[in-house]
């Protein structure tokens, strides 16, 4: 029989899959490729791996015979169905102790109940965030590993061998129990969700607004690369605003229907589960809603009227109020991101590292940018922070950002362009800060028409109800189903 010489298989050659399988090979550990469709097997070890220490199998039985104990293999498949399938396949070909990977954009809640159900079968699962597209599984992904702990000193090494690295840490570490790594690559790309559409409203300001042509617009992000918003989504939204093909500018002729995969919409889900306003994120995924309402939206332009006016100011100032603007929503955007992640550790009991997770988030990952090197610090500091927003950094940050958001909202208003994230950040930060919010007045309305109760302040922790319509005055409220 011959001796298992692989480190790792990984079941899923498409393009991610193949990138991990060559990241792996750089870093001197021996992959066993497999796919379901095998001919993509015998592809990949002709084509993009040939000369490497990557070999194939062209049967699950047969990439298991190829593995090192404890087996360790890693799933790139579609979220879902298929990764139960392949685990159901799997279960009789391992052993106790051997590891099961899930690699792909899973729900946390699969991620979970997989965990708990492989355990009792002396399998440990990991449910793996992996993030930074095609060029970030080839040359350093971020990755955000969770699910049973047994598993992590088995492929500690393996992950953060091949992650990416920010200023020499690796970008990869244990996130926690069960389902924590996948909730926290869901946070994270619905915090990815809200950069990309703040840079969109930011955009469209200056199209629209200010009248900037492309070539205008690639310098101003240029400039805003250089600073406080230094990213990656700021640095490729320069180089879109500027390519030219055969025809001119491409970006132009892009038709304006957003796509998306769903893990914006599960993160608003889970704040709405949770009862965290994360509300930035929300009205991401409902802008990405409305702009696939093309055809709507064409008759609606024929009919319905909005304002016959033109930005009359300084542009370069205005400018420099929506760079803070921008600046100011991150922040926001990221608070409320953190907001849902703690709510979640405490449902959950995940022992969440929360600046090692913005650690994990500086390179490699599409959200990668300097600012997430402000919210580690700020968790070095006080690792029980309740809010970034009451971090002191982030605190005048917003002091000196505030009034440009106000600025560049009631300029857009007044413009008639639409700017769902930035208003939205804006009224989560004045409701923030509100001692007073008008939610007394809610209470007796609830009260009012469905006797469920209120408190008296002073009196926190005892509910009464009034009858508002007669003379009854204040009850206890056990006799009412609140």
């Amino acid at each position: 029989m011959t001796q298992p010489t692989a480190d790792i298989a990984l079941i899923g050659l498409a393009v991610m899959g193949q990138n991990l399988i060559l990241n792996m090979n750089d870093h001197g550990f021996v992959v066993c490729a497999y796919n379901r469709t095998t001919d993509k097997v015998k592809a990949f070890l002709e084509n993009e791996a040939k000369g490497t220490k990557i070999i194939g199998a062209f049967s699950l039985q047969e990439m298991v015979s190829k593995l090192k104990s404890p087996r360790r293999v890693m799933l790139l498949v579609k979220a879902g169905s298929a990764v139960d399938a392949f685990i159901e396949q799997l279960v009789p070909l391992l052993s106790s102790g051997d590891i099961i990977i899930d690699g792909g954009n899973s729900e946390y809640q699969d991620t979970e109940k997989r965990t708990i159900y492989l355990e009792k079968k002396g399998i440990f699962f990991v449910g793996s965030g992996v993030s930074g597209g095609e060029d970030g599984a080839r040359y350093g992904p971020s990755l955000m590993p969770g699910g049973n702990p047994k598993a992590w000193p088995h492929i500690k090494q393996i992950f953060q061998a091949i992650c990416a690295k920010a200023d020499g840490e690796p970008c990869c570490d244990w996130v926690g129990e069960t389902g924590a790594g996948h909730f926290v690559k869901m946070v994270h790309n619905g915090i990815e969700y809200g950069d990309m559409q703040l840079i969109c409203e930011a955009y469209h300001i200056m199209r629209d607004g200010l009248q900037l042509n492309q070539e205008e617009m690639s310098e101003v992000f240029n400039e805003w690369n250089k600073g406080e918003l230094d990213s990656f989504l700021i640095e490729i939204t320069r180089d879109i605003l500027k390519y030219k093909d055969e025809k001119g500018y491409l970006l132009e002729r892009i038709r304006d229907t957003a796509g998306q995969k769903g893990t914006g919409k599960w993160t608003a889900i889970a704040a709405l589960d949770y009862g965290i306003p994360v509300t930035l994120i929300g009205e991401s995924v409902f802008a990405r809603c409305l702009s696939s309402l093309k055809n709507e939206r064409l008759e609606a332009n024929k009919v319905l009227q909005g304002p016959d006016t033109s930005y009359q100011g300084d542009k370069k100032q205005f400018l420099e109020h929506l760079r803070k603007a921008l600046y100011a929503s991150k922040i926001i955007s990221y608070a409320q991101g953190f907001m849902l992640l703690r709510e979640a550790a405490q449902i959950h009991k995940w022992n969440l590292n929360y600046g090692g997770i913005a650690l994990m988030w500086r390179g490699g990952c599409i959200i990668r940018s300097a600012f997430l090197g402000n919210i580690k610090l700020a968790f070095d500091k006080n690792p029980k922070l309740s809010n970034l927003l009451l971090d002191d950094f982030f605190a005048k940050a917003m002091k000196e950002c505030q009034n440009s958001i106000r600025v560049v909202v009631s300029n857009a208003v007044t413009l008639g362009i639409p700017t769902p994230a930035l208003s939205t950040a804006l009224a989560f930060y004045d409701g923030f800060r509100t001692a007073r919010l008008p939610a007394n007045l809610l209470q007796a309305q609830r009260d009012y028409f469905g006797a469920h109760t209120y408190e008296l302040i002073g009196q926190e922790g005892k509910f009464v109800h009034t009858n508002w319509t007669g003379h009854g005055g204040n009850v206890s409220a056990s006799t009412y189903d609140a």
